[in-house]
Protein backbone atom coordinates (compact mmCIF):
# COMPACT_ATOMS: atom_id res chain seq x y z
CA UNK A 1 0.00 0.00 0.00
CA UNK A 2 1.19 3.51 -1.21
CA UNK A 3 0.33 6.58 1.02
CA UNK A 4 1.37 9.98 -1.24
CA UNK A 5 0.85 13.61 0.26
CA UNK A 6 0.89 17.05 -1.72
CA UNK A 7 0.85 19.75 0.54
CA UNK A 8 -0.01 23.12 -1.28
CA UNK A 9 -3.15 22.52 -4.38
CA UNK A 10 -2.50 25.41 -6.14
CA UNK A 11 -1.45 26.11 -9.39
CA UNK A 12 1.39 23.61 -9.26
CA UNK A 13 0.05 20.97 -6.63
CA UNK A 14 -2.96 20.21 -8.70
CA UNK A 15 -1.70 19.42 -11.78
CA UNK A 16 0.96 17.14 -9.75
CA UNK A 17 -1.61 15.94 -7.99
CA UNK A 18 -3.56 15.02 -11.30
CA UNK A 19 -0.51 13.71 -12.72
CA UNK A 20 0.24 10.65 -9.87
CA UNK A 21 -3.46 9.99 -10.11
CA UNK A 22 -3.49 9.22 -13.64
CA UNK A 23 -0.25 7.10 -12.92
CA UNK A 24 -1.93 5.75 -10.29
CA UNK A 25 0.68 5.52 -8.09
CA UNK A 26 -1.01 5.53 -4.73
CA UNK A 27 -3.55 3.71 -3.09
CA UNK A 28 -4.01 5.97 -0.75
CA UNK A 29 -3.82 10.16 -1.48
CA UNK A 30 -3.67 13.09 1.23
CA UNK A 31 -4.33 16.49 -0.27
CA UNK A 32 -4.28 19.50 2.12
CA UNK A 33 -4.04 23.08 1.48
CA UNK A 34 -4.79 25.71 4.43
CA UNK A 35 -6.99 27.75 1.66
CA UNK A 36 -10.82 26.34 3.31
CA UNK A 37 -12.61 23.57 1.58
CA UNK A 38 -9.81 24.10 -1.51
CA UNK A 39 -8.36 20.41 -0.85
CA UNK A 40 -12.41 19.23 -0.52
CA UNK A 41 -13.52 20.76 -3.71
CA UNK A 42 -10.10 20.21 -5.70
CA UNK A 43 -10.46 16.20 -3.72
CA UNK A 44 -14.30 15.60 -5.25
CA UNK A 45 -12.84 16.36 -8.39
CA UNK A 46 -10.06 13.35 -8.00
CA UNK A 47 -12.47 11.38 -7.08
CA UNK A 48 -14.43 11.77 -10.49
CA UNK A 49 -11.59 11.17 -12.28
CA UNK A 50 -10.67 8.37 -10.47
CA UNK A 51 -14.22 6.82 -11.07
CA UNK A 52 -13.78 7.58 -14.69
CA UNK A 53 -10.48 5.69 -14.95
CA UNK A 54 -11.96 2.62 -12.58
CA UNK A 55 -9.22 3.37 -10.03
CA UNK A 56 -10.14 2.45 -6.16
CA UNK A 57 -7.69 5.36 -4.18
CA UNK A 58 -8.51 6.68 -1.19
CA UNK A 59 -8.96 10.31 -1.31
CA UNK A 60 -7.83 11.93 1.94
CA UNK A 61 -8.75 16.00 2.35
CA UNK A 62 -6.90 18.50 5.18
CA UNK A 63 -7.08 22.31 6.15
CA UNK A 64 -4.01 21.13 8.51
CA UNK A 65 -0.55 19.56 7.96
CA UNK A 66 -1.23 17.91 11.14
CA UNK A 67 -4.40 15.63 9.45
CA UNK A 68 -1.87 13.51 7.31
CA UNK A 69 0.10 10.40 8.77
CA UNK A 70 1.94 7.68 7.83
CA UNK A 71 2.57 8.58 4.33
CA UNK A 72 5.09 7.25 2.26
CA UNK A 73 5.91 9.96 0.06
CA UNK A 74 5.31 13.60 0.75
CA UNK A 75 5.28 16.37 -1.85
CA UNK A 76 5.46 19.91 -0.70
CA UNK A 77 4.30 22.69 -3.22
CA UNK A 78 3.16 25.34 -1.18
CA UNK A 79 4.25 29.04 -1.52
CA UNK A 80 4.09 32.40 -1.95
CA UNK A 81 4.68 32.07 -6.55
CA UNK A 82 5.82 34.46 -8.94
CA UNK A 83 2.85 36.48 -10.44
CA UNK A 84 2.69 37.27 -14.38
CA UNK A 85 4.35 40.66 -14.90
CA UNK A 86 6.17 40.84 -11.79
CA UNK A 87 9.93 41.29 -12.28
CA UNK A 88 11.16 39.17 -9.24
CA UNK A 89 13.47 35.67 -9.38
CA UNK A 90 12.21 32.57 -7.58
CA UNK A 91 15.39 33.61 -5.67
CA UNK A 92 13.13 36.45 -4.31
CA UNK A 93 10.96 34.20 -2.72
CA UNK A 94 12.74 32.85 -0.19
CA UNK A 95 11.58 34.85 3.07
CA UNK A 96 7.83 34.00 2.86
CA UNK A 97 8.49 30.62 1.63
CA UNK A 98 10.81 29.84 4.53
CA UNK A 99 8.30 30.50 7.17
CA UNK A 100 5.91 27.88 5.26
CA UNK A 101 8.62 25.24 4.95
CA UNK A 102 9.12 25.85 8.70
CA UNK A 103 5.59 25.09 9.56
CA UNK A 104 5.71 21.55 7.21
CA UNK A 105 8.86 20.50 9.21
CA UNK A 106 7.21 21.50 12.58
CA UNK A 107 4.03 20.17 12.42
CA UNK A 108 4.51 17.22 9.05
CA UNK A 109 7.27 15.21 10.40
CA UNK A 110 6.60 13.28 13.33
CA UNK A 111 3.20 12.36 12.31
CA UNK A 112 4.95 10.58 9.28
CA UNK A 113 7.78 8.88 10.09
CA UNK A 114 10.07 7.57 7.22
CA UNK A 115 8.44 9.54 4.70
CA UNK A 116 10.57 10.52 1.81
CA UNK A 117 9.95 13.95 1.04
CA UNK A 118 10.20 16.11 -2.30
CA UNK A 119 10.55 19.57 -2.28
CA UNK A 120 8.82 21.84 -4.49
CA UNK A 121 8.60 25.08 -3.40
CA UNK A 122 10.72 28.08 -4.44
CA UNK A 123 13.50 28.69 -4.88
CA UNK A 124 13.65 24.62 -4.20
CA UNK A 125 16.83 24.14 -3.75
CA UNK A 126 17.15 26.72 -1.27
CA UNK A 127 14.17 25.46 0.42
CA UNK A 128 15.58 21.67 0.38
CA UNK A 129 18.19 22.40 2.15
CA UNK A 130 16.12 24.45 4.83
CA UNK A 131 14.11 21.56 5.33
CA UNK A 132 16.62 19.23 5.83
CA UNK A 133 18.29 21.62 8.00
CA UNK A 134 15.10 21.52 10.45
CA UNK A 135 14.50 17.97 10.38
CA UNK A 136 17.55 15.92 9.55
CA UNK A 137 15.68 13.88 7.48
CA UNK A 138 17.72 11.50 5.45
CA UNK A 139 15.81 11.83 2.12
CA UNK A 140 14.59 15.33 1.37
CA UNK A 141 15.44 16.10 -2.51
CA UNK A 142 14.09 19.12 -4.71
CA UNK A 143 13.13 19.22 -8.05
CA UNK A 144 15.37 21.17 -9.00
CA UNK A 145 16.68 20.97 -12.71
CA UNK A 146 14.76 18.02 -13.92
CA UNK A 147 11.83 20.08 -15.49
CA UNK A 148 14.91 22.49 -17.18
CA UNK A 149 16.10 19.25 -18.28
CA UNK A 150 12.98 18.53 -20.01
CA UNK A 151 13.04 22.40 -21.22
CA UNK A 152 16.77 21.81 -22.60
CA UNK A 153 15.76 18.75 -24.42
CA UNK A 154 12.54 20.20 -25.99
CA UNK A 155 14.74 23.64 -27.37
CA UNK A 156 17.53 21.53 -28.55
CA UNK A 157 15.12 18.82 -30.44
CA UNK A 158 13.53 21.75 -31.88
CA UNK A 159 16.90 23.78 -32.79
CA UNK A 160 17.92 20.22 -34.85
CA UNK A 161 14.70 19.47 -36.44
CA UNK A 162 14.54 15.80 -34.54
CA UNK A 163 12.49 13.68 -32.28
CA UNK A 164 12.93 14.83 -28.81
CA UNK A 165 13.09 11.43 -28.10
CA UNK A 166 16.39 11.17 -29.85
CA UNK A 167 17.93 13.73 -27.57
CA UNK A 168 19.80 12.80 -23.87
CA UNK A 169 21.43 15.15 -21.89
CA UNK A 170 21.08 17.18 -18.60
CA UNK A 171 20.62 20.80 -16.94
CA UNK A 172 22.42 20.69 -13.38
CA UNK A 173 23.34 23.42 -10.91
CA UNK A 174 20.36 25.90 -9.55
CA UNK A 175 16.63 25.86 -10.53
CA UNK A 176 17.17 29.14 -11.78
CA UNK A 177 19.42 31.99 -12.90
CA UNK A 178 22.45 29.58 -12.55
CA UNK A 179 21.14 26.16 -14.31
CA UNK A 180 23.58 25.29 -16.66
CA UNK A 181 23.40 23.04 -19.66
CA UNK A 182 26.25 19.91 -19.07
CA UNK A 183 26.93 19.41 -22.69
CA UNK A 184 29.33 16.60 -21.87
CA UNK A 185 26.33 14.50 -21.18
CA UNK A 186 24.52 15.46 -24.27
CA UNK A 187 23.61 12.56 -26.69
CA UNK A 188 21.86 12.93 -29.88
CA UNK A 189 20.72 9.66 -31.84
CA UNK A 190 22.82 8.51 -29.35
CA UNK A 191 26.18 10.31 -29.87
CA UNK A 192 27.84 12.66 -28.02
CA UNK A 193 26.46 15.90 -29.44
CA UNK A 194 29.96 16.85 -31.07
CA UNK A 195 30.32 13.74 -33.29
CA UNK A 196 26.15 14.21 -34.11
CA UNK A 197 26.82 17.74 -35.36
CA UNK A 198 29.85 16.70 -36.89
CA UNK A 199 28.34 14.15 -38.61
CA UNK A 200 25.14 16.09 -39.43
CA UNK A 201 26.64 19.26 -41.00
CA UNK A 202 23.90 20.92 -38.14
CA UNK A 203 25.17 23.72 -36.13
CA UNK A 204 23.42 25.25 -32.68
CA UNK A 205 23.77 28.20 -30.62
CA UNK A 206 24.57 27.16 -27.18
CA UNK A 207 23.72 30.56 -25.40
CA UNK A 208 20.78 30.92 -27.40
CA UNK A 209 19.29 27.40 -25.98
CA UNK A 210 20.83 28.29 -22.13
CA UNK A 211 18.77 31.50 -21.95
CA UNK A 212 15.50 29.38 -23.33
CA UNK A 213 16.32 27.26 -20.51
CA UNK A 214 16.44 30.18 -18.08
CA UNK A 215 13.73 32.10 -19.08
CA UNK A 216 11.00 29.65 -20.67
CA UNK A 217 8.98 29.28 -17.40
CA UNK A 218 8.20 32.91 -17.11
CA UNK A 219 7.54 33.61 -20.40
CA UNK A 220 4.96 31.28 -19.87
CA UNK A 221 4.12 32.03 -16.21
CA UNK A 222 3.29 35.84 -17.72
CA UNK A 223 1.33 35.25 -20.52
CA UNK A 224 -1.11 31.38 -18.47
CA UNK A 225 -0.29 32.30 -15.06
CA UNK A 226 1.92 29.35 -14.17
CA UNK A 227 3.98 26.86 -15.20
CA UNK A 228 1.80 23.66 -14.68
CA UNK A 229 1.89 20.66 -16.93
CA UNK A 230 5.60 20.63 -17.82
CA UNK A 231 6.42 20.95 -14.53
CA UNK A 232 3.83 18.42 -13.07
CA UNK A 233 5.15 15.64 -15.42
CA UNK A 234 8.63 15.89 -14.62
CA UNK A 235 7.93 15.63 -10.69
CA UNK A 236 5.65 12.80 -11.89
CA UNK A 237 8.82 11.20 -13.00
CA UNK A 238 11.02 11.62 -9.99
CA UNK A 239 7.85 10.45 -7.79
CA UNK A 240 7.51 7.30 -10.05
CA UNK A 241 11.11 6.85 -9.55
CA UNK A 242 11.02 6.76 -5.91
CA UNK A 243 8.01 4.89 -5.50
CA UNK A 244 8.74 2.06 -8.12
CA UNK A 245 12.75 2.26 -7.18
CA UNK A 246 13.51 2.44 -10.90
CA UNK A 247 16.51 4.10 -10.16
CA UNK A 248 16.27 6.32 -13.39
CA UNK A 249 19.26 9.48 -13.86
CA UNK A 250 17.69 12.71 -13.08
CA UNK A 251 18.99 16.17 -12.52
CA UNK A 252 17.67 16.64 -8.53
CA UNK A 253 18.83 18.70 -5.66
CA UNK A 254 20.28 15.99 -3.70
CA UNK A 255 22.41 17.30 -0.12
CA UNK A 256 26.03 17.68 -1.29
CA UNK A 257 29.10 18.29 0.62
CA UNK A 258 30.59 21.41 -2.02
CA UNK A 259 34.39 22.10 -1.35
CA UNK A 260 34.13 26.16 0.41
CA UNK A 261 30.72 26.11 2.22
CA UNK A 262 30.46 24.44 5.80
CA UNK A 263 27.21 23.26 5.31
CA UNK A 264 26.13 20.37 2.66
CA UNK A 265 23.35 21.83 0.34
CA UNK A 266 20.81 20.47 -1.90
CA UNK A 267 22.29 21.34 -5.58
CA UNK A 268 21.29 19.32 -8.77
CA UNK A 269 23.57 16.65 -10.15
CA UNK A 270 22.18 14.09 -11.79
CA UNK A 271 22.32 11.09 -9.83
CA UNK A 272 20.07 7.71 -9.59
CA UNK A 273 16.23 8.26 -7.92
CA UNK A 274 14.86 5.20 -5.93
CA UNK A 275 14.11 4.74 -2.67
CA UNK A 276 17.78 4.93 -2.02
CA UNK A 277 19.75 7.96 -3.74
CA UNK A 278 23.21 7.68 -5.54
CA UNK A 279 25.10 7.31 -7.36
CA UNK A 280 25.38 10.50 -9.15
CA UNK A 281 27.11 11.31 -12.38
CA UNK A 282 29.73 14.01 -10.24
CA UNK A 283 32.71 12.07 -11.36
CA UNK A 284 31.81 12.37 -15.31
CA UNK A 285 31.46 15.67 -15.63
CA UNK A 286 34.11 18.34 -16.94
CA UNK A 287 35.67 20.35 -14.66
CA UNK A 288 34.71 23.13 -15.96
CA UNK A 289 30.99 21.84 -15.40
CA UNK A 290 31.83 21.04 -11.62
CA UNK A 291 33.10 24.79 -10.80
CA UNK A 292 29.60 26.14 -12.49
CA UNK A 293 27.77 23.69 -9.96
CA UNK A 294 30.10 24.63 -7.11
CA UNK A 295 29.25 28.15 -7.71
CA UNK A 296 25.37 27.56 -8.19
CA UNK A 297 25.84 25.55 -4.80
CA UNK A 298 27.11 28.84 -3.41
CA UNK A 299 23.66 30.87 -4.38
CA UNK A 300 21.62 27.98 -3.25
CA UNK A 301 23.50 28.27 0.31
CA UNK A 302 23.04 32.17 0.20
CA UNK A 303 19.59 31.87 -0.44
CA UNK A 304 19.31 29.02 2.49
CA UNK A 305 20.89 31.05 4.95
CA UNK A 306 18.52 34.04 4.41
CA UNK A 307 15.92 31.95 4.72
CA UNK A 308 17.17 30.16 8.08
CA UNK A 309 17.75 33.68 9.72
CA UNK A 310 14.25 34.53 8.39
CA UNK A 311 12.66 32.07 10.64
CA UNK A 312 14.99 32.23 13.35
CA UNK A 313 14.30 36.17 13.55
CA UNK A 314 10.63 35.35 14.07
Amino acid sequence: MVHIAIVGNGRIGRPTAYTLLNERLADEISLVDIKPKLSWAFGEELKHAAASLKYDVKINTYEDDTGVHDADLIVVCPGRPRLPGEQISRRDLVKENAEIIRQIAEYMVSNNPGARWVIVTNPVDAMATLFKKLTGIDYVIGTGDHPDTMRFKTKLSADLGIPVSSVDGYVGGEHGSAAYVLWSTVKVEGKPLSKYLEASGKSIDKKAIEAYVRGISKQILDVVGATEYGPAAAFRDIIRSIIQDRRETYSVAVSTKIDGLNEPVNVNIPIRVGKNLGPSIWNKLTEEEKKSITEAAKAIYENYRIGLGSIQKA
